[in-house]
């Protein structure tokens, strides 16, 4: 019985093998026929629109590459540099503009976050798919979704995640300062981020020195606007303002509203505009505060206010161009 058996094992493995195989070569030899007879053209268009699919695929839910417009993150991020964001780590948008994905981990303190200007207004999910692709294609070099003035629009932000859900903040002299959930103690940013071991620079284009100059020319707006004339050394203190650059108008408002507070203390107006100075803000549960590290050039939280952590689109990941600048980001 088993010397019979034997053979008719491997007479079937043959030819179950030869088949296969057989088969194997003539449907080879079919789509070399077919690929003869392809249009070249149509070969190249098939080809482009397989890419366009993955690039958006990529773009999409894995990586997206983004060309930092402004400096509103120098010295983190420059004019210029071309960046990759993480879009997988905070859950991808299944479309542009639609629902999320969603993600256990989200925005920590200190992070780098991409998420959409408050103030874009989309042109459609059609649109926002075929710039989207083209930009990636072209590795961030052709950008079609342009202004009445043939710049790019500033679809997209990227800021640090400065204040978390539950903090209060206020800025004061420029400076940002935190106050936890539960603690009534004031502690810079950068207090804070030296006590964790953390540090990122932070750009000031307006210098420290010149801020006596604006709180002596808000307190002169007020003695303005209270008809009162002027002392005259806070007058001539404050007509130093005109050479101030890039001057910081929330000290001067700050002083200017502390004074008219001060001789209309019965005034709700006043009391109210000011305690946002004092009193500071506060960020709902879930939600982040934005800022740029170029704080005295940046328009982010302070112009929009906080953003829902469930918005934001990604993470800065890597620098990929220049050269001279390639690395992570942190």
């Amino acid at each position: 019985m088993d010397r019979t058996a034997k053979p008719d094992f491997f007479d079937r493995l043959q030819i179950i093998t030869e088949t296969f195989l057989s088969d194997r070569n003539m449907k080879r030899r079919i789509k070399r026929e077919k690929q003869r007879k392809k249009n070249p053209v149509l070969d190249w268009i098939e080809a482009f629109i397989w890419a366009a699919c993955m690039v958006l695929v990529i773009n999409q839910y894995l990586f997206q590459a983004y060309e930092i417009p402004s400096g509103s993150m120098i010295d983190t991020l420059l004019v210029k540099d071309r960046i990759f964001v993480n879009k997988l780590i905070f859950g991808p948008e299944l479309l542009p503009g639609l629902a999320k994905i969603p993600s256990p981990i989200k925005p920590k303190r200190n992070d780098i976050v991409i998420f959409e200007n408050p103030s874009y207004i989309s042109r459609g999910t059609a649109f926002d798919i075929a710039q989207r692709v083209i930009y990636m294609l072209t590795i961030s070099l052709v950008n079609i979704d342009l202004d009445e003035s043939g710049d790019p629009k500033a679809q997209f932000l990227i800021k640090r995640a400065a204040g978390m859900g539950k903090d209060w903040f206020k800025m004061r002299d420029g400076d940002f300062y935190i106050r936890f959930a539960g603690t009534d103690k004031w502690i810079s940013e950068k207090d804070y981020n030296t006590s964790i071991g953390h540090s990122h620079h932070l750009s000031r284009l307006m210098a420290r020195e010149d801020y006596p100059v604006l709180i002596a020319a808000g307190k002169a707006a007020a003695y303005d606007d209270l008809n009162i004339d002027i002392p005259r050394r806070l007058r001539d203190e404050a007509d130093w303002i005109d050479g101030i650059r890039n001057p910081d108008y929330r000290a001067y408002d700050r002083a200017r509203l502390a004074l008219l507070r001060s001789a209309h203390p019965d005034d709700i107006r006043y009391r109210t505009l000011l305690s946002r100075y004092d009193i500071g803000w506060y960020i709902p549960e879930g939600r982040i505060f934005p800022l740029g590290d170029n704080r005295d050039n940046s328009r982010d939280g302070r112009y929009f206010g906080p953003i829902r952590s469930d918005k934001t689109l990604g993470q800065g990941a890597f620098i990929y161009w220049p050269l001279a600048r390639v690395g992570g980001i942190r």
